[in-house]
This record gives C-alpha cells, sequence and structure tokens, in this order.
C-alpha cells in the first residue's frame, strides 16, 4: 500500500510539472501564478500602473486594478526598472475581493529612466466546477535628469528640446545595456536571434483587446498567462541559477521576450546582477 501511494504520488508530481516552462537546465519549474481558460463574462473596470514624482523629487510608483467582480483569488505582480535593470518589484494577492492597491516610494539617485510593468491576475471559481481566469497588463514610464538649476526634473512626454535631448540620451544608453546583454546570451546558447522576432518585457503589454503580432486573442492570452507564470517564479521569486542557488533578481537586466518565427516557442533572455546569462523556454500551443 506505501508504495502504491509512492507511485500515485509521483504521477501527481509528474503531471503538475508537465505544462510549459522549463528552465535553461530542463528542470521543469513549479507554477504559482496559472493561466486558467479566459472568463469571457468577467473584465477589469480599471487597471493601472503610474509612476509619480514627489515634491521631495522621488518617484511614487503605485499600481491598482478592479475586476467587475470578487474573484476567489486576486493577484497583481509589478516590476520596476532603472536605465535597464531591476531595481524593485512589488507584488500582492488577496481572497475573495474585486481590487488591489499597491505604493511605494523610489528615491531618485542618478539621470535614467524608468520603466514599469505589471500583470494583473484573477483565479475565479464559478459555480459547476471549472476554474477561470481574468488578465490585464499595465504599464509606465517617466524619465528624470537633473537640469541647470541643479534640480530633479520628471518628464513622461517630451515637450522642450532639453527634454527631446534627454530622452534620445537615455533611450540610447537603455537601449545599449539590454542589446549586451541579449549577445552575450545569445552567444552563450548559440541561439540563431534571426529567428525570433524579440521584445523588452517592458513593451509586451497587451491589454484586454490587444494581441501579439501574428497571434489570436485567444492565443495570446494563453501566452501572456504561461510566460507570467515563468517570470515570476523563476524572475520574481528569485532567479534559479545552474549550481542550484536562487538569486535576488535586483540588478538583473530587462527580460527580452524572442518569439520563434515558426509560432513554436519562446524564450526569455535575460543577465542576471553578475553579469550570467539566462533563458527560459516556453512551448506555444498551436493558435486556434
Amino acid at each position: 500500500m506505501k508504495k502504491l501511494l509512492l507511485i500515485i504520488l509521483g504521477i501527481a508530481l509528474i503531471v503538475s510539472a508537465s505544462k510549459q516552462f522549463f528552465s535553461q537546465n530542463k528542470e521543469p519549474v513549479q507554477e504559482t501564478i496559472t493561466y486558467f481558460p479566459i472568463d469571457p463574462n468577467a473584465h477589469y473596470l480599471s487597471a493601472d500602473t503610474t509612476l509619480i514624482e514627489t515634491p521631495k523629487y522621488d518617484v511614487e510608483w503605485n499600481t491598482s486594478s478592479v475586476l467587475n467582480r470578487k474573484a476567489y483569488l486576486r493577484q497583481d505582480v509589478s516590476l520596476l526598472f532603472s536605465n535597464g535593470r531591476l531595481i524593485n518589484k512589488m507584488g500582492e494577492w488577496r481572497t475573495d475581493t474585486q481590487k488591489l492597491f499597491q505604493k511605494k516610494t523610489v528615491p531618485i539617485k542618478q539621470n535614467g529612466i524608468l520603466d514599469s510593468v505589471t500583470f494583473h491576475y484573477s483565479e475565479l471559481h464559478p459555480k459547476g466546477g471549472r476554474i477561470f481566469s481574468a488578465q490585464t497588463m499595465t504599464s509606465d514610464i517617466l524619465y528624470f535628469f537633473e537640469s541647470s538649476k541643479q534640480l530633479t526634473h520628471f518628464f513622461s512626454k517630451t515637450k522642450t528640446q532639453e527634454e527631446q535631448k534627454w530622452k534620445t540620451q537615455l533611450d540610447a544608453n537603455e537601449k545599449n545595456v539590454l542589446a549586451h546583454a541579449f549577445a552575450k546570451g545569445v552567444r552563450r546558447f548559440s541561439i540563431p536571434s534571426d529567428r525570433y522576432d524579440s521584445y523588452p518585457l517592458t513593451k509586451f503589454v497587451f491589454g484586454r483587446n490587444e494581441s501579439i503580432p501574428g497571434f489570436s486573442q485567444a492565443s495570446t492570452s494563453r501566452i501572456l498567462g504561461n510566460l507570467w507564470e515563468g517570470i515570476y517564479k523563476n524572475y520574481f521569486l528569485g532567479i534559479k541559477k545552474r549550481n542550484g542557488a536562487t538569486a535576488d533578481p535586483v540588478g538583473s537586466t530587462i527580460p527580452i521576450i524572442m518569439i520563434a518565427e515558426d509560432h513554436s516557442h519562446l524564450l526569455v533572455l535575460f543577465v542576471d546582477a553578475d553579469g550570467e546569462p539566462i533563458y527560459l523556454r516556453q512551448l506555444i500551443e498551436g493558435d486556434r
């Protein structure tokens, strides 16, 4: 009887780990945020990520979301990057609620760009036994530099020539950081990058009625849900190193999402704070 119980438990573990996300050492990844079929009757009344300057020249970082009804589980996960690297993160979950709100004050230390991206998630248990979900994404960006008056100047959209000059320079700096990380990862793992369409995670943001180029809206929902399962477990909670250790993600580069041209899979590529390239691989179900 004991042997039979162990076999049953082993089968259960294999089934639960047989989903779509695998780390670079081929170990199956445990899921936390889990994609379920989208409930067509569930939608977000509001969802936002905002970066706002304060009178003390810090930045107030907020996320909020309101579903149109109470959910079995509500969870919002947000990442904050400065000049192409992770500097902070926020995550909150609550049961039996419609609303979530998070706030942090972030000190500003140098000229740069702040990018934040948030995954808003709801797990729904309607009557009938099936589990559904609702999800959306939001983002915000804020540029800042020290002005000629020795004060920090903030903007999200350029209004002056000085702002345009700084935007061009800061965008180029961030692009260089990501290009270096991308090239390092492509070399390390011998990835044929010309066979992929690549996007920084901060630009890979799709709302309820938006689709990834080349995919249906239904496939976009599956891809994003499974993607954030892996990002949450392998980036937000800690980076799984090849030696088995778990490292703090702060200091890592913005993940690059690489979608194979044949739509068979995608890769998530970044460099951690120690300079080690990391990649995750996600299989993509047929577009139907």
